[in-house]
């Protein structure tokens, strides 16, 4: 795996199962949509990373908030 890509456990906000996503510190601060890999429902990440280029934080929320 790339020293840029750093995986991460998270709880889905729908169905409260945790599963990994796998973030790319080289493409900075991000927002995007994954489906939970248990309920398949859609989850709307905000990543943000650091002038430094770490993880600053993750937030994972319903798409539908």
């Amino acid at each position: 795996m790339s020293e840029y890509l750093e995986p991460r456990d998270v709880a889905c906000p729908y169905c409260g199962e945790t599963f990994t996503i796998v973030i790319d510190r080289s493409a900075g601060s991000q927002r995007y949509i994954e489906d939970c890999a248990v309920c398949c429902r859609p989850v709307l990440f905000d990543i943000e990373i650091d002038a430094d280029g770490d993880i600053a934080g993750v937030a994972a929320r319903r798409d539908d908030e």
